[in-house]
């Protein structure tokens, strides 16, 4: 169904609260931030924080940092010793980002890392059980290819804005973000080793599942 804001407002009275924390830190992405659209809000980040908790996963990766809401709402959902490496390519908003996840009440189980994911995350010798894909949406397709070896058996992929406000229909699109998801999302639908599902959750949500 399409949602109205009536519709939208009686979702968020009939679900888990945002902490106070994730409030305050909602409103300062929108006061000082571009694009605080970027940030996963109440709705998403309990059903991030509810997949966590349902998975169990002990290690998650997160490409696309931003102002650090989905890296804490996902944090809510972790076992004890679990960890989140998180990595944001745009330097610029370390300073914004970093103070919110150190002063948090998860500090000890999320590592921020700055810079490039497809250049800094293929060295690493780490294996995981779950990630969250919202970074650039032209190398979603990189992101998956280079996700999938380092991705446990029964693990899940994540990935944001897979629906991008309807653009994905747009066979005359020449915008290089747009062909960038669907280029994944065809990818996904062609891989027969995963599980997936796109839920018209905000602007598209995909739950993929490594099954071989």
């Amino acid at each position: 169904m399409n949602t109205t804001p009536q519709i939208d407002d009686y979702i968020l009275q009939h679900i888990d609260a945002e902490s106070e924390y994730l409030q305050k830190l909602y409103r300062d992405t929108h006061v000082k931030l571009l694009y605080p659209r970027m940030a996963s809000g109440h709705l998403q980040g309990r059903l991030l924080k509810m997949l966590v908790g349902m998975v169990r996963p002990q290690t998650i990766l997160e490409i696309g940092t931003y102002s650090g809401y989905s890296t804490l709402c996902m944090a809510e959902g972790l076992g004890d010793g679990g960890v989140i490496h998180t990595f944001e390519i745009n330097d610029e908003l370390e300073e914004f980002t970093r103070p919110w996840i150190e002063r948090s009440a998860f500090a000890k189980n999320i590592v921020i890392h700055i810079g490039d994911a497809l250049q800094l995350i293929p060295p690493m010798n780490m294996m995981f059980d779950m990630a969250f894909v919202d970074g650039d949406k032209r190398h979603y397709a990189d992101y998956y290819t280079m996700i999938m070896p380092k991705l446990k058996t029964g693990g899940y992929i994540v990935a944001d804005n897979t629906l991008w406000d309807g653009h994905v229909t747009e066979r005359d699109t020449h915008d290089a973000q747009t062909l960038g998801i669907r280029l994944f999302n065809d990818m996904v639908a062609s891989d027969e080793d995963v599980e997936k599902v796109i839920l018209p959750l905000r602007d598209g949500l995909t739950i993929i599942r490594k099954m071989k």
